[in-house]
């Protein structure tokens, strides 16, 4: 296995409230240099949530995606805020966003989404045994959650409207860990 690459040089090509550009200048192991470009995240990471309402359904949200200019289901997620731990940031954020909290938060694992890019991190969290609790967020219009029973994952998977990788990947993920048997 290569060494990574030593870091000669990096700078802020743009900034946005949402946004940071760096552009890094790289020498690999074997002398070539290469500038590269990427997008910083937070460095908190985000969660996404998967929320059980029961065995077998789970509870999706239908919100604007401004990359897709349309409405899209997949599953709840924001931003871990300072000061917040990953369950702490989970539950917040489906109390925000379908109205409920969780009595039961796991952790499962962590995904990347173009990770020569993008230095990003979202960190998917189990939530089960949900109980009613909506606190107010930082979204434009209400948010309609649409509940989905897992066993009809595949029909979710064929519409137009939920093609969110990771939303999809999570809820692979969860349905195979709850079919197993204990």
């Amino acid at each position: 296995m290569s060494h990574p690459p030593r870091i000669l040089g990096r700078r802020t090509v743009a900034h946005t409230r949402l946004f940071h550009v760096e552009e890094l200048e790289l020498q690999f192991a074997n002398g070539n240099r290469v500038r590269y470009e990427r997008l910083l995240g937070s460095g908190r990471g985000a969660v996404l949530i998967v929320p059980m309402a029961d065995a077998d359904t789970v509870l999706l949200i239908r919100e604007y995606a401004a990359g897709t200019q349309r409405y899209e289901l997949g599953l709840p997620k924001g931003l871990v805020e300072a000061g917040e731990d990953l369950l702490q940031a989970a539950n917040r954020e489906i109390m925000e966003e379908i109205g409920h909290g969780a009595r039961e938060l796991d952790y499962l694992t962590a995904f990347t989404v173009a990770p020569g890019y993008l230095s990003h991190t979202t960190h998917i969290i189990l939530a089960r045994n949900l109980y009613p609790e909506r606190r107010p967020g930082d979204e434009p219009e209400e948010i309609e959650v649409v509940p989905w029973p897992l066993s009809r994952l595949d029909a979710l998977i064929a519409r137009e409207d939920c093609t969110e990788a990771r939303s999809i990947a999570a809820l692979y993920m969860v349905r195979d860990r709850l079919e197993r048997p204990r």
